[in-house]
């Protein structure tokens, strides 16, 4: 058990993990969509461009509300990302971006779930509130995909 000096919340192991993980892949996707914003040209492009920006900057705001959270509960946030996938085609990118959204919407369920069973609703709403927006990036991601 984690317990940061006047946290009221024992959190355990498991949870902690869960926490630095998605961490590790939210910082992991606000660099590789940026880095597709960026990298990205051509009429198809231009019309995902805004898109791909705003999700990176979602992206970060997520890793910061969970560093924060997991740092509450007494434990250090990673630094590191897990594996960045750039692509090197648009629909290449996009596709990897699906798969990132539909990995990181099974993990913060999993993570509500485990909140939960361990009585941590402040940890459970936090994700939820998360949850909602990759569902949407997941939604952006799969249309744009429908028209490459």
């Amino acid at each position: 058990m984690a317990k940061k000096q006047g946290s009221v919340t024992r959190s355990s192991r498991a949870l902690l993990t869960l926490l630095n993980h998605a961490i590790a892949r939210e910082i992991q996707v606000s660099i590789q969509y940026m880095w597709q914003h960026v990298q990205w040209a051509g009429v198809k492009g231009f019309a995902v461009h805004d898109a791909l920006k705003s999700i990176a900057i979602s992206e970060m705001k997520h890793a910061e509300s969970i560093a924060e959270r997991l740092f509450y509960l007494g434990e250090t946030p990673t630094t590191k990302p897990d594996p960045i996938f750039v692509g090197a085609t648009l629909k290449e990118m996009i596709t990897n971006d699906v798969a990132a959204e539909v990995t990181a919407i099974k993990m913060y369920k999993d993570i509500i779930k485990l909140a939960l069973k361990e009585g941590d609703e402040t940890t459970a709403q936090l994700f939820r509130e998360i949850l909602e927006q990759e569902e949407e990036h997941h939604d952006t991601f799969t249309t744009l995909l429908e028209d490459l």
